[in-house]
């Protein structure tokens, strides 16, 4: 990968114009947002990264940590928290006392998109900071993405074809290098409310991927 691909996140980034007007009317409009590029969020050293679409308007671009104030990290950080990753079952804010333990999570477009749907520009423009990310996994690694844009978004990281590993919930890929990917539908309200995603087949995304970390766990040396 160049340079340029796997650039370091840039908390003031406005390469994506219609991204950055946009977050420009929202901090005038909510001067205490955060309404910035959202930094992933969790251990640096961490073998499990979790991916989502972007910040949430009342979410992560509100509190300027992913998944954090809205109704999606309702469950997704109960189930880091019973999972014994996470020392807290909320996120609140991000300058309370929640720590992560072996896992990260971060979002294929770090800015708030209109309507929460960024444009395939837009997260080609953002799949440089998504392969610096990958690329500075502990290896081997699992990386857990949360709906169909976010596997794709991992899949051109590694400049793979994406039809080549066809998204399914709870759908394993393995991937070059060692990598792993685990598709889980996103833990939106729509898809909650709906029971297309219940607690139980979330769950048991993160039973996957705990199975895995343990299969590929470098051996204890007496």
């Amino acid at each position: 990968m160049s340079s340029k691909s796997t650039a370091k996140f840039n908390p003031d980034c406005r390469e994506c114009s219609r991204l950055a007007g946009f977050l420009d009317q929202v901090s005038s409009k909510h001067p205490d947002y955060h309404a910035r590029p959202v930094a992933a969020f969790g251990d640096n050293k961490a073998r499990l990264l979790i991916i989502g679409l972007a910040p949430g308007m009342h979410g992560a671009n509100a509190s300027g940590r992913p998944f954090t104030g809205d109704f999606a990290g309702i469950l997704l950080y109960q189930t880091l928290f019973d999972f014994g990753l996470s020392n807290l079952p909320e996120s609140v804010a991000r300058d309370d006392a929640l720590t992560l333990q072996g896992c990260r999570i971060t979002n294929a477009v770090k800015c708030l998109p209109p309507q929460n749907k960024p444009l395939l520009e837009e997260v080609r423009n953002c799949n440089r900071y998504l392969q610096a990310e990958i690329a500075g996994l502990p290896q081997p690694a699992v990386v857990m993405a949360l709906g169909k844009l976010a596997h794709d978004a991992v899949l051109r990281a590694l400049n793979l074809r994406l039809s080549g590993y066809p998204f399914g919930h709870a759908r394993i890929h393995v991937l070059p290098d060692g990598l792993q990917l685990v598709d889980s539908y996103h833990c939106s309200r729509y898809n909650t409310q709906t029971r297309r995603l219940t607690p139980d087949m979330f769950a048991d995304v993160f039973r996957i991927a705990e199975k895995l970390l343990d299969e590929t766990a470098a051996p204890v040396r007496n």
